[in-house]
């Protein structure tokens, strides 16, 4: 490069400017300024001079030439684009060069000063340049993108497809982060670089991490050179408190730069050595006020996700800085909240885990955890819901302290019962990693840990006794001798008087000192004290002077008493501790000692280990405990509406059966109706769980896996309900057609069906069952086994079994399903001949059970009755050999006294009946007769229609083929006619064959001449005599037939409707009601116009006493107004009160049946009104709590603003016509359950007039007072509080004046009703309506002497006119309840009327 002489330095210095506006004022001669700027045309020429000047002169050119490159920066958006490239291009090249001439400068020791600011001022202006570019065409992108799409069409086409910046930018940081790595500090003075000079360096690369794309992946390599150049900024120039500022002024107006800041962090950290810059960061971002955050929270959020991600990079030092974080935990941004704890949970992870921790860190760890703890329960759902996810980490990696395993478990259960969704998912979540990793056992049964827990108790206590008992108490000689000593004492008085024996003194001459002493001791051990005392008092007298008495000589102020106790105390304390352990042991006496201490060591050993074993039961327990109190909870939510919560339910109880938790089989039976599901996600999820149960069996050979398999469908079969057994098969199909289940199972299941492998007779029933769930999938596993089913199936031993025989009907009507044909093809059906052997073991197995008692005859007649019309050619025939065999049966059965037989139709009078020869002879005729209904209407029909498209074809090819040259010569529109003659043809065709068949079934399945008529007589002889007929199976079976016999023809089902409904309301036989309330179901859908009229009979078994009937009534009504076959109006209200029903499957009914409804757009909303006015009448029998359970029930699916707002104001009007306080408390209630907005409070203030005057009721003006609260905590506008606050005033001002007037009526005494502000209740018309209300169940049915036959009808003049009048279904809510609706009383029947026309249930008013 060449250098300037020092005689044409500058004598001005460059100053960087904080705005480039500062360049254009002069400070003075010192100072450098710009003297002109050049106009946009003249940018060109002067660029090129100063390259020309750069060639010479090198980076000292920019000292003549900055007033054109800052002309440049001056006008850069009207500049052309070539002319900044070559600029950008030219000034790389110049700060380039003077990088390679600054290495060897900078080098050498003897830099003058001139030449040091030379070379500051030249460094100084081209960084300036250069940087300003930089940053210029950094915001050129986003300008243009401002501007649209014009503009950058604009600048493409300037710049030209040769330029891209983003490649360009890349090469220039690098050169930067080059320069800076310089030792630039020697050409300032002082060595101390100035911060602007640094802060202009890396001002760009803030600005170049501002864009929101620099986090993507295609931009990593500039990203990392930005990076590394503020890690030398940060490491050579003193850039920390700045870049502190700027990291975290940038998080909190740019959400994109928090992972990118974590990036740079963690580089810093790990290639410059900056581990302050955490701390420095954390104490910014501690320092905000937490009031702000809460206010500002897009900076809370940037700060939340850049503490959550650094920790998960360097968690030690971000817990060694936690402290200045702790305050967040107590602020009111829920983020940053979950950030502070998801750190605390890194460091957990990272850093406080593992058993070998210090003291100082495992009180850290306690306290994170308790913390994490606490805010199981925070304000905030997502709060919850993060601490959840945050445990369920820590366990899936096994950091958490055993002690705390407990803890953190009944949490996690505690949760499941949150209000939000997604922490019910998690606590669900945690519950399955809690199984996955847990630390007890892969057996978790409550019963089986029971047993072992005691048995190893039971053990520890055996341990406890024996160490106890091996444990000899050691007592010190002093406190023994403290313990006889009284005694001992009254002793030596008595015998001071006595001399000893001489025998005694002889003895003792010969004697030993030690032994005589030892025989002391022995003595006062055996409590002989007189004996001892006698010989310590001659022993002192010979043995003076000697051991051990030398010692205990007596002095001459000493009496007898005191020296002989000091005698006996020496020689007693000293033998103790002789015996003890001074005494010279015996040969083996240290060997057994040491024995002893081994044994004692071992047994303690084996009692911490007992003690430990125990523990461990105990806490497995206490887990498996919780467990099972998690899956009812669970169970629960298998049909939430969220999808999520349904399938992490579904994965619990799969994980939960994996560890053989006896319940778990009641929950995955749970699970099979969900496979029925509108969502498909939940549908594959149950098809996956089960998969995973039942498909992939542990085992060595296919065969143990089949075995496995069929093991584990067998017991989930046992005691399974229908329904589930029904959904069980759905899965297995689907299974079946995905060929997912192998040969081997179908194999096996064969061979226990024809027990070539030996099995029990229930697992020979299961697999039948199981053999025709698959024939489902695939109906060729039983088409091919046709005559195996039959001949082991269907053998001389049917009726020993008829359950079995039933499931192999069920499985042989499974070739039938399978032989239908496509869509569009018109194949014939799939019968088998009438003499084939199915036919004939079924007409046997019939004939020879009909006399038997099997209570699985019924159900299996039923059965094998449908397969006959399913697969016979000719059912008819075969089913009335059947009916004659059976009645010829009946008739011998019936003992007459003069032995006539007597006729089907007939019941003798003077002979015994038999009940069970009738039931099944009614059971099988009512059998028969809706099969050949159905036999009619589907085969019969479908038949006929596949003939006469048969013969429609044959014709139209035989015509083509005949008339083929003058097809050839008709035009296009003939065609057409003749299409359209045929199509008419069809459906006149149609129509006659529907005709046909609904004219056989009116007029001849039950005339005379049909075998079916003759046992309608015996079939009403029975419903009509339930005195004379009392046998219950009897009665149900005669009420079920009459049903079946209804559905074939309108006349027979209009004629005898009166005797249906009388004894589905006034038998006194559940079962009865209940058959009868199914029968009632399918004729309302048959014949709706003959049913309609009896509508409210039907809604009437809502309130029956018996649940299964009130169950099965749910179910029916349910599907009947969802179906639209009957009218809905306010006798809704039934099913509203069954959401309070004591048994609680017919409280879901009742929640599944509004669920639904409410989905028919405004159908809740329509009832609603009419629900509140029944359900609120005293007369209902609803009290007032019961009725707030309904109606918060109810008001849950009232969502929409307009729907409220009117709600509002029919409530408020409702008041008016409200005759008692308890309605207008149920009134109130119900305004306090809408979700209240301005507009709505608008509606109730317009009609205030309507509740003013009930204000001065405290239960009315308290839920008032509740609308009012919560419109003001919703009120954020100043129109909206002002709203509040006009009617809270008038509020109070109605309900003061209302407390006035109650306070004055007692001094007013007697005046009548007519004086006060409240006018008196109409009691006329409130008789007249509830005399036409009908009387509840219970009340008739307790009326002993009522007649159990309807009474002829009594047609009132109204009915007659309502009859003319088109009735048609409609959801109305501000009709009155009028007398003339079809809600009779007992001595009424309905009218038959004219037809009705359905109209949608979700008919909106």
């Amino acid at each position: 490069m060449a250098v300037q002489s020092l005689e044409d330095s500058p004598t001005w210095e460059f100053h960087l400017p904080l705005s480039a506006a500062d360049l254009l004022r002069s400070d003075g001669p010192s100072h450098y300024a710009v003297q002109e700027v050049l106009p946009v045309k003249e940018l060109r020429g002067q660029l090129a001079g100063f390259q020309t000047a750069f060639r010479t002169q090198g980076a000292f050119a920019i000292l003549h030439h900055f007033d054109a490159l800052y002309s440049i920066l001056h006008h850069f958006s009207s500049v052309e684009a070539a002319v900044k490239e070559d600029a950008l291009e030219l000034m790389q090249k110049v700060v380039s060069g003077h990088s390679s001439a600054l290495t060897a400068i900078l080098d050498s020791t003897d830099l003058a000063p001139s030449l040091r600011a030379l070379h500051c001022n030249a460094l100084k202006m081209n960084c300036y340049v250069l940087v300003r570019l930089v940053e210029a065409f950094e915001a050129e992108p986003s300008r243009s993108t401002l501007l649209g799409l014009d503009s950058k069409k604009k600048n493409k086409k300037q710049q030209g497809p040769s330029f891209l910046w983003e490649e360009e930018r890349q090469p220039i940081l690098q050169l930067l982060t080059r320069l800076l790595q310089l030792d630039l500090h020697r050409l300032w003075t002082g060595s101390v670089v100035e911060d602007e000079f640094v802060s202009l360096m890396t001002g760009c690369c803030y600005h170049i991490l501002e864009n929101p794309t620099i986090g993507h992946q295609k931009h990593r390599p500039t990203r990392e050179v930005v990076i590394h150049l503020l890690g030398v900024a940060l490491r050579r120039y003193d850039h920390m408190l700045n870049a502190t500022l700027k990291v975290t002024q940038m998080l909190q107006h740019f959400e994109h730069v928090a992972p990118v800041f974590v990036e740079a962090v963690s580089t810093w950290i790990k290639d410059y050595g900056m581990k302050s810059i955490v701390g420095e960061l954390l104490r910014e971002i501690g320092q905000k006020c937490p009031q702000e955050l809460a206010q500002d929270a897009s900076g809370a959020k940037g700060y939340a996700a850049f503490l959550a991600e650094l920790a998960e990079q360097v968690p030690a030092i971000v817990l060694a800085n936690m402290s200045v974080l702790l305050h967040h935990l107590d602020g009111e941004n829920y983020g940053m909240r979950n950030a502070i704890l998801a750190a605390m949970a890194e460091a957990l992870l990272q850093v406080l885990n593992g058993e070998q921790l210090e003291d100082a860190a495992r009180s850290t760890r306690d306290q994170f955890l308790d913390t994490l703890q606490a805010h199981t329960c925070d304000v905030h759902g997502f709060v919850r819901s993060r601490v959840l996810q945050l445990f369920t980490r820590i366990v899936q990696q096994k950091a958490l302290p055993l002690t705390r395993f407990q803890a953190v478990v009944c949490l996690a259960v505690s949760r499941l019962q949150d209000k939000s969704v997604t922490v019910v998912k998690n606590a669900i979540q945690l519950l399955a990693a809690f199984l996955s990793n847990n630390p007890f056992s892969c057996k978790l049964s409550c019963s089986d840990l029971t047993e072992l827990l005691q048995k190893e108790r039971q053990k520890l206590q055996e341990l406890r006794d024996k160490r106890r008992a091996t444990a000899a108490v050691v007592i010190p000689p002093e406190e023994e001798w403290e313990a006889m000593e009284p005694e001992l004492q009254a002793t030596v008085k008595s015998c001071l008087g006595s001399q000893p024996q001489g025998e005694e003194a002889g003895d003792l001459e010969a004697g030993d000192p030690a032994q005589v002493s030892d025989k002391i001791v022995r003595l006062l051990r055996k409590s002989s004290y007189k004996d001892a005392v006698l010989l310590a008092q001659v022993a002192a007298g010979l043995f003076q002077g000697m051991e051990p008495f030398v010692s205990c000589s007596q002095p001459e102020d000493e009496d007898e008493e005191e020296f002989l106790l000091r005698l006996l105390r020496t020689l007693y304390t000293a033998g103790s501790h002789t015996e003890g352990g001074t005494q010279e042991p015996a040969d083996g006496t240290a060997n057994a000692g040491g024995e002893e201490q081994g044994a004692e060591e071992q047994l303690s050993s084996e009692l911490a280990k007992q003690e430990m074993l125990v523990q461990y039961l105990q806490d497995a327990y206490n887990f498996s405990v919780k467990v099972s109190e998690a899956m009812s909870l669970v169970s629960r939510m298998m049909y939430e509406s969220s999808v999520s919560v349904v399938q992490e339910a579904i994965e619990f109880f799969v994980i939960v059966s994996q560890f053989g938790i006896p319940q778990a089989i009641l929950g995955v039976r749970r699970l099979l109706p969900l496979i029925w599901s509108k969502e498909p996600g939940i549908r594959e999820a149950v098809l996956n769980a089960y998969r995973r149960l039942y498909l992939s069996p542990s085992g060595g050979t296919e065969r143990a896996r089949a075995h496995s398999l069929v093991q584990s469908l067998s017991l989930l079969m046992v005691d399974a309900s229908l329904a589930t057994i029904q959904c069980l098969g759905e899965i297995i199909s689907e299974f079946m057609q995905k060929d997912e289940i192998k040969p081997a199972v179908v194999q096996l299941l064969w061979e226990r069906f024809t027990e070539k492998s030996q099995c029990s007779a229930l697992e020979r029933h299961v697999a039948v069952m199981l053999l025709g769930m698959m024939a489902r999938g695939k109906p060729e596993v039983v088409g091919s086994n046709l005559d195996v089913l039959v001949k082991m199936g269907l053998d001389e031993r049917v009726h020993e079994n008829y359950r079995l025989a039933q499931e192999v009907c069920h499985a042989i009507s499974k070739i039938a399903s399978g032989q239908k044909p496509a869509l569009g093809k018109s194949g014939a059906p799939f019968r088998l001949p009438r003499s084939h052997l199915l036919f004939e073991r079924l007409s046997e197995a019939i004939s020879v059970g009909f006399a038997g008692s099997s209570p699985h005859w019924i159900p299996f007649t039923e059965t094998a009755t449908a397969l006959i019309y399913q697969l016979a050619e000719g059912p008819e025939e075969i089913c009335t050999q059947i009916l004659q065999r059976c009645s010829q049966q009946a008739l011998e059965k019936l003992v007459e006294p003069e032995g006539e037989a007597a006729e089907p139709g007939s019941s003798p009078t003077g002979g015994a009946i038999d009940s069970l020869a009738l039931t099944h002879l009614v059971s099988l005729a009512g059998d028969v007769a809706l099969q050949q209904l159905v036999h009619l209407e589907l085969a019969v029909s479908v038949e006929l229609r596949r003939r006469r498209i048969l013969g429609e074809e044959q014709k139209t090819k035989e015509r083509a083929h005949s008339c083929k040259k003058k097809q050839k010569a008709k035009s296009t529109g003939n065609e057409t006619t003749m299409e359209m003659e045929l199509g008419l043809t069809g459906a006149s065709a149609e129509d006659t064959e529907a005709e046909l068949i609904r004219g056989i079934c009116e007029t001849e399945l039950l005339d005379g001449k049909q075998l079916l008529s003759a046992f309608v007589p015996l079939v009403l002889k029975v419903c009509n005599n339930p005195g004379h007929y009392n046998d219950p199976a009897l009665s149900a079976a005669s009420a079920l037939a009459l049903g079946k016999f209804c559905m074939i023809s309108a006349e027979f089902c209009d004629t005898h409707l009166r005797l249906f409904f009388t004894m589905m309301e006034k038998s006194t036989l559940s079962s009865v009601r209940s058959n009868l309330m199914i029968a009632a179901g399918d004729l309302a859908i048959r014949f709706p116009n003959q049913v309609e009229p009896w509508t409210p009979h039907l809604y009437a078994r809502l309130r029956d006493p018996c649940q299964h009937v009130r169950r099965t009534a749910a179910l029916v009504m349910t599907h009947l107004i969802l179906k639209d076959m009957v009218k809905v109006k306010g006798q809704v209200s039934e099913m509203a009160a069954l959401l309070i029903d004591p048994e609680e499957e017919i409280v879901a009914l009742a929640r599944n049946f509004f669920t639904e409804l409410s989905g028919k757009d405004n159908a809740v909303y329509n009832l609603l009104p009419d629900i509140i006015s029944r359900l609120s009448d005293p007369e209902s029998g609803i009290d007032e709590q019961p009725f707030r359970t309904i109606m918060r029930q109810l008001f849950s699916y009232i969502t929409k603003d307009k729907q409220t707002e009117s709600l509002v104001e029919k409530l408020c009007q409702r008041f008016r016509t409200a005759r008692t306080e308890r309605q207008h408390h149920d009134l109130a209630f119900c305004l306090t359950l809408l979700p209240l907005t301005d507009r709505g409070l608008r509606k109730m203030q317009d009609n205030f007039d309507c509740f003013g005057d009930k204000l001065q009721d405290a239960a009315v003006y308290g839920c008032f007072q509740a609308v009012l609260g919560r419109l003001r905590r919703l009120s954020t506008k100043p129109e909206m509080k002002a709203l509040v606050e006009e009617f809270e005033q008038k509020l109070q001002k109605c309900h003061s004046r209302g407390l006035d007037s109650l306070a004055e009526t007692p001094a007013e005494g007697s005046k009548s009703p007519e004086s006060s502000g409240r006018p008196a209740p109409q009691t006329t018309k409130r008789t007249a309506a509830s005399s036409c209300r009908r009387r509840p169940l219970r009340a008739t049915n307790r009326e002993p002497d009522s007649a159990f036959v309807t009474p002829e009808p009594r047609v009132s003049r109204a009915r007659r006119k309502i009859s003319r009048q088109k009735a048609y279904v409609v959801f109305s809510s501000d009709e009155e309840n009028s007398p003339e609706e079809a809600e009779l009383k007992e001595d009424e029947t309905p009218s038959k009327t004219t037809p009705i026309s359905r109209v949608s249930i979700c008919h909106a008013r």
